[in-house]
Formats: structure tokens, sequence, C-alpha cells
């Protein structure tokens, strides 16, 4: 009953909380965008690790005045806890992992996108190994024909959670520094070679990259 009592007022309270403490950060960091200018209007993935999703609704938005994106969310309580977040800034969640039960996540995810949804995912989630990339992001690319735009999100002043994704927190009075890719076609390629081509542009700015 004590759990349940504490998870029914964490949903009640914890994501609004969450999403006005997201709009003061983003309001008090300088931001620095090395970004394309559009990415066009045809349905795009947008995928960044899981340790620097906080920040990436604002750069959702340089790209749609109106939102219409569906991101793939675990459906642990965390999960739902992440989906009242960004519910707040008008995204909709597709709810499971791309490591288990896969094929209805996917499913769902490439229905979305045939019915006009932006998709955003997190390539190593939701439980990593960090910074690893699974098969979901490039089957669903493939599959719909559907480009992806890789986001990378730093932080000059953050607090940098104890957790397998080594989540990011910004701090404010920094500057958020934006990255992000032109539209890639991956059709071309297998699924090795998706895959490499993700991790690398998605490390491009990390430090992990350079060691």
């Amino acid at each position: 009953m004590a759990k349940k009592l504490f998870r029914y007022t964490a949903l009640a309270i914890f994501p609004l909380l969450a999403s006005l403490f997201i709009r003061l950060i983003y309001a008090t960091n300088k931001k620095v965008f090395h970004i394309p200018a559009s990415v066009g209007e045809e349905p795009i993935i947008f995928a960044c690790w899981h340790g620097e999703l906080l920040m990436l609704p604002h750069l959702y938005k340089r790209y749609r005045k109106k939102a219409h994106a569906k991101v793939l969310i675990s459906e642990h309580f965390d999960g739902k806890l992440i989906a009242k977040t960004i519910s707040y800034f008008g995204l909709d969640t597709v709810h499971g992992s791309t490591t288990r039960g896969a094929s209805r996540v996917l499913l769902n995810a490439i229905k979305a996108i045939r019915e006009g949804y932006d998709i955003g995912i997190t390539p190593d989630g939701p439980k990593g190994p960090r910074h690893s990339v699974g098969n979901g992001v490039v089957v669903m690319a493939q599959k719909t024909g559907t480009k992806v735009v890789l986001v990378e999100i730093k932080a000059s002043k953050k607090w940098v959670a104890n957790s397998w994704d080594r989540f990011v927190i910004p701090k404010p009075f920094g500057t958020l520094t934006y990255y992000a890719t032109p539209p890639l076609d991956l059709s071309s390629y297998d699924l090795v070679e998706a895959k490499e081509i993700i991790r690398s542009k998605l490390l491009k700015h990390s430090d992990e990259e350079h060691n």
C-alpha cells in the first residue's frame, strides 16, 4: 500500500516539477547550436545517448512548431515518470524496450512513423550498456525509409548521476552546446555498418571518442 501511495504521489508531482526544472535550466544557460537549419517535413528519427536526453525536447522545438513525436520509453516506473514529464512538452510515447519485447515495440514505432510521427530513441537505452547501439534504431530507419538525426548535448556545468548511463543534469548558468547531424540515410548499409556509423557520430564530441 505504501509503495502504491508513493508511486501515485510521485507521478502526480515529480513530472511537473521536472518539466519546470528543464525549462529553468534551458532558460538560464547560454545556448550554442551546431545543427542543420532544417530536417525537412518528413518524419525523422531523433537519436541521442540515454545519458544526454534531458534537454532533447528543446532541440526538437527548433524543428517543429507543433510537436508531433513519440519517444520510446521503458515500461518501468521510471519510464512512466519520464513519459509524463515529456508530455508537458507535447511529446507522446511508445512504451517498451527494444531489447525486451522488441518486436511489439518496433512494430508500434514503425506504425507511428507511417502515421507521420517523428520518433525519439536512445540507442543505448533503457539499460545499456552505455554508448552501445541496439538494433532498433537501424531497423526502424531501414524498414520505413526514415532518415536519422543524431544528437549530442553537452553541458559545461553539470551533475552526473552514479547510474549505468552517467545521466547528465546540466546546472544553471553554464553553456548548453547542441550538435546534430543532417538527416542520415542508412538504407544502403548493413546492420553492423549502420550501428557503427551511429555510435561514432554520437561520440564525435565526447571524451570517449578521443581516449
